[in-house]
């Protein structure tokens, strides 16, 4: 039987005035821990976005019409708010879930042995970015889902997939300086490939903003603009994006690419024809409801896959230190 360990008032305040190092010196993940935490935190933020859909979906939006607060009176949902209170105050309680797997991720990196400043920093990025955003969230609710506020939540929603992806590729790469794997033309290609993803993301947020679903049963603003006209800019766009990424592909063949880069790239097609498909589907079909929030999770996976053709467009090995070699170790004996 293992004996727990003697707790003394030095650990004690030593705990209490950084516990980020106090678990640091006591505690080293293995570097597939590491790469888990980060995944999961990755995960909780896709998550996020899809439950925060689903609100929206069912017109729930408003089902706790005041924040932190789900009534006046009521911290959480009362009988008489029905089923739209459940979904709204469910999707506020798995913030902390998503907020568990981010300190999750920062405790990991802050633990691992050799200490990488970089790769905790990234998870605090996380921990800002979801704070904001829950403030963000609470003022959609004040304002009574305003559209513009709506799209500026699911916006910074995308902001924390960037930084949780990257942190994701960070644990399975050294913290050596990044070497390219591609020419500096096919690296243009691929931030272009990004501009337009950009934009097909943010003109996605001006349809749902202009589109059937205000997220509320009650009167709620929408954008001036008509639907009908954003949804085929947004089409033009996402064509735009398929394009770009043939032609990278094709590209990349071309050249003799390594197989990361190419991987990535054909990866990241088959989940783009996959989101074509569901997005003409529910164009066609009036928008269900289930097919919608379907594109909502194929907007996220799209804009991973993203990600990972550019981090996969150069490689980061371990970081070396130099040791002294035998004239630097003769004039330090010199020295001595």
């Amino acid at each position: 039987m293992v004996g727990v360990p003697n707790v003394t008032p030095a650990d004690a305040v030593a705990a209490v005035r950084n516990p980020l190092a106090f678990i640091a010196a006591r505690w080293t993940p293995d570097p597939r821990t590491v790469r888990r935490a980060a995944l999961a935190a990755l995960v909780m933020s896709v998550v996020i976005v899809v439950t925060g859909g689903a609100v929206r979906l069912t017109g729930s939006g408003l089902g706790c019409p005041t924040w932190p607060k789900c009534t006046d009176d009521s911290l959480t949902t009362t009988g008489a708010m029905g089923v739209h209170g459940v979904i709204e105050f469910t999707n506020r309680m798995l913030t902390y879930v998503l907020c568990a797997a981010v300190g999750w991720a920062i405790v990991a990196a802050r633990s691992e042995k050799p200490y990488r400043r970089s790769l905790t920093r990234l998870g605090w990025a996380q921990f800002w970015v979801v704070m904001g955003n829950a403030i963000l969230g609470g003022i959609v609710v004040l304002v009574g889902l305003n559209p513009y506020t709506v799209a500026a939540h699911f916006l910074l929603s995308s902001a924390l997939i960037t930084v949780a992806t990257v942190m994701w590729q960070r644990t399975r790469e050294g913290d050596g300086a990044p070497r390219p794997l591609v020419g500096r033309p096919i690296q243009q290609m691929v931030w272009f490939l990004v501009a337009a993803a950009v934009l097909l993301i943010a003109v996605g947020t001006v349809v749902t903003g202009s589109g059937p679903h205000a997220g509320d049963s009650s009167e709620v603003e929408r954008m001036p603009l008509d639907w009908e006209t954003v949804s085929k800019l947004h089409a033009v766009l996402a064509w735009i994006v398929v394009t770009l990424t043939f032609a990278l592909w094709f590209v990349l063949k071309a050249v003799d690419a390594p197989a990361g880069p190419l991987h990535r790239t054909r990866e990241l097609f088959l989940v783009l024809l996959s989101q074509g498909v569901i997005g003409y589907v529910q164009y066609f079909t009036n928008l269900p409801e289930v097919l919608v929030g379907l594109h909502m999770l194929g907007s996220g996976l799209v804009w991973i896959a993203v990600l990972r053709v550019l981090l996969a467009l150069r490689e980061r090995p371990d970081q070396v230190i130099g040791l002294p070699g035998p004239a630097a170790e003769a004039t330090l004996g010199t020295r001595a």
